[in-house]
């Protein structure tokens, strides 16, 4: 990198570079499944990217929406409140999942597709999941460079 570019950065820099490594795994992880996985299928490269791009807000706006959820739940006492707040969690991660698959059929149509158990939601929950996972890891070995 240039000289010019190391040293402090602003919040929006930082919130870019999440959002753009995070596209980029999430191209990799898609282009691997669409490779190696007859139950995943990308029509192009450019589709594959602009799906990953997709991909990355939608689980972003997820992980927020989620986090929300679970804060008004927190800030309330007792064991049904608790309870609540894990299923409300998992509620929102997991019906986010048919959301998404509905928004990449409205966006890509037959040009993205996840088949198999469910209308491919199955798949696209592996995908996802595997997503995150890489994320982390590449987060998790930063972290460790510091």
């Amino acid at each position: 990198m240039p000289v010019s570019a190391v040293g402090t950065h602003s919040d929006r820099q930082r919130l870019f570079l999440l959002y753009f490594v995070g596209a980029l795994v999430d191209l990799v992880v898609l282009g691997l499944f669409d490779q190696y996985s007859d139950k995943v299928f990308v029509d192009t490269f450019t589709t594959m990217l602009l799906a990953s791009i997709v991909l990355q807000l939608l689980l972003k706006a997820t992980i927020a929406v989620e986090h929300k959820v679970a804060a008004y739940f927190k800030s309330k006492p007792g064991g049904f409140m608790k309870f609540m707040r894990f299923f409300c969690a998992w509620l929102v991660l997991f019906g986010s999942k048919f959301v998404i698959l509905e928004a990449l059929t409205l966006a890509f149509g037959e040009d993205v597709k996840f088949e198999g158990v469910l209308h491919g939601i199955v798949w696209l929950i592996i995908v996802v999941v595997t997503m995150v996972i890489a994320e982390e890891i590449v987060v998790r070995i930063y972290r460790k460079l510091a």
